[in-house]
């Protein structure tokens, strides 16, 4: 009580040097909890949830107090505007993350099962028909299953699979993650908590599209040999489209 009364120069117990010792205190603390930060990402660092927001805007309730001071107010409106702004603005961010992300593991968990189901012993002729001058021809046999030409054929049909996807939510961490909700093999599967929209399916396969176009050289790099990880070697630290701090479960095919 005696806070409101300070801020609205109502008389306050004890002598004046007393009053404007508690005046400066009351000053200092909307100075330090009202201060406009500069640093987008020390917001967003603070700021990540609507809990912490709300804990913010109880911190800065002394600058609504403090009336008398036009700029504490200001200070106040421009800093809460700002911590809202942030926070919207990570929280889309990281929605947006979650998509591509889950859509990197997914597109690499299918092409992974499209390449095991190639007969190994299949081949297929590469390299250049052309006669040379002694009459030999520089052609080579490969795998067909990694080979260029199987690969970029699956890349340009794989993310017709999002549409067996569904989206689940970590309920620890609100982070977004997705998985298949029909099973290749026919086994029934746990949907409990996961859901089945169109919009998730559209914004998946697109997601997906949009990385076998643009990482189509590092997708085929990475599965031209057969190799361990690949989902955390390519969507993690080659594209940086997962988070490195989120912890996500190797999917079994």
């Amino acid at each position: 009580m005696t806070v409101f009364r300070a801020a609205l120069g109502a008389p306050v117990g004890g002598s004046s040097g007393t009053r404007e010792r508690t005046r400066r205190q009351l000053a200092s603390v909307a100075t330090k909890d009202c201060k406009v930060v500069s640093d987008p990402h020390a917001v967003r660092r603070r700021v990540r949830s609507p809990q912490e927001l709300r804990r913010s805007l109880a911190g800065c309730s002394s600058c609504f107090v403090l009336g008398r001071k036009m700029h504490f107010r200001d200070s106040c409106i421009f800093y809460l505007g700002f911590l809202l702004a942030s926070l919207l603005a990570g929280i889309s961010a990281r929605k947006g993350q979650d998509l591509h992300c889950g859509a990197c593991r997914a597109l690499v968990d299918e092409l992974e099962w499209e390449i095991s189901q190639v007969d190994p012993k299949k081949t297929i002729q590469t390299g250049s028909f052309r006669i040379n001058p002694d009459g030999s021809q520089s052609v080579s046999e490969v795998p067909y299953a990694r080979s260029e030409a199987h690969l970029t054929e699956l890349l340009e049909r794989v993310c017709e699979k999002m549409a067996d996807y569904g989206e689940k939510i970590d309920s620890s961490t609100q982070r977004k993650t997705y998985v298949r909700v029909l099973s290749r093999d026919g086994t029934k599967m746990d949907l409990s908590g996961t859901k089945l929209d169109k919009d998730v399916t559209t914004n998946l396969k697109f997601a997906c599209e949009r990385i076998a176009e643009e990482y189509e050289d590092e997708l085929i790099e990475f599965f031209s040999y057969k190799s361990e990880n690949v989902k955390d070697r390519l969507c993690s630290k080659r594209t940086d489209l997962c988070d490195h701090a989120i912890h996500l479960p190797h999917d079994e095919l």
